[in-house]
């Protein structure tokens, strides 16, 4: 069967050239490449051109659309019955394709299979922040993964089946689209050898962003809302209970603090671990402090995006918001 890879693009550049060099390595190459253009205003477009003389590539220009509403344009001019969709911004595995529809073409009630990514750190700040804030393959259950869609692969008419992408969501639009997904189709496949490699977040101040901007789609969409409350709950009522404790019987409140910081570091600490084999005591240390640093910022940044999102829901009140079961 035939399949067609999507991903949509905006003011990408030469930042795009790993990606399109990836899918000329692949094992499968796909039958066409579908690539749905927001409206850049950079060499974008020119670099795609190129890259159409190498590739079965079909270029949709939308100014203005979301990420949502281009994957959904991308589809729809798809001529595969198999969607592989990834983002701008990855490096693919050569057997990313492969692995991914694999599932789809050899088990017939398959409708969706869940690829996976890794971290491509540059920087020491990127391996911690890949070490804090993404899972290793061994922390998931595949069972009930929810893929990004920078790795993921699925029928279209299951695509159809479920409206496509929600388009009127910015961010968190694959969760949406994964969670529609499974309550109409059941569990996913996993392929884990279809992995997708990008750079983590390089700075405080686009990770803060990146957060604030997941957690007011968390909000638009009306999901996971009880981690959201948990997190309220811990900084607004168990931090200061333990300040109090710290204050006035001071070895009991130290000993809840570390018990916390060691239970909220843990897992991060230990991938991290692995990963700073080598490093010179002081950088390792300096890494291992950062974890504490990152997961503050994040949890800030969350707490201030989703009443964002919350207060735009109670506004627009969207007919396709979903809530957490």
């Amino acid at each position: 069967m035939k399949v067609s890879v999507i991903a949509t693009v905006k003011n990408e550049g030469e930042a795009l050239r790993p990606l399109l060099d990836s899918l000329l390595d692949q094992t499968r190459p796909p039958d066409e490449v579908v690539i749905c253009d927001g409206g850049s205003t950079d060499a974008t477009l020119e670099l795609l051109t190129e890259y159409s003389a190498w590739l079965p590539l079909k270029i949709i220009e939308a100014p203005g659309a979301n990420i949502s509403r281009g994957r959904n344009l991308a589809i729809e001019a798809a001529a595969g019955p198999l969607i592989a969709a990834t983002d701008a911004g990855v490096v693919l595995a050569p057997v990313w394709l492969q692995e991914l529809i694999a599932p789809l073409e050899r088990e017939g009630q398959t409708a969706v299979v869940s690829g996976w990514f890794e971290p491509d750190p540059y920087t020491d700040f990127e391996v911690v922040m890949a070490a804090t804030v993404l899972p290793d393959l061994a922390d998931i259950k595949p069972d009930s993964f929810l893929p990004s869609s920078r790795s993921v692969a699925f029928r279209k008419e299951a695509w159809a089946a479920v409206g496509g992408y929600p388009e009127w969501l910015d961010y968190s639009e694959d969760l949406v689209f994964d969670l529609a997904l499974r309550e109409r189709f059941g569990a996913f496949a996993f392929a884990p050898r279809a992995r997708v490699y990008f750079r983590p977040r390089g700075s405080l101040r686009t990770f803060a962003k990146q957060y604030y901007l997941y957690a007011r789609g968390d909000g638009k969409a009306n999901l996971w809302w009880k981690r959201h409350v948990i997190r309220y709950a811990t900084y607004l009522l168990a931090l200061p209970f333990i300040g109090r404790l710290i204050w006035r019987e001071k070895w009991v409140g130290w000993l809840l603090l570390a018990v916390g910081m060691g239970a909220y570091s843990g897992r991060p600490a230990t991938r991290l671990w692995s990963q700073t084999t080598g490093w010179r005591p002081p950088l390792r240390v300096r890494a291992f402090a950062l974890i504490l640093v990152i997961r503050l910022v994040g949890d800030v940044a969350k707490m201030l995006g989703y009443p964002v999102g919350v207060w735009w829901r109670w506004r627009h009140k969207p007919s396709k918001v979903k809530s957490e079961k």
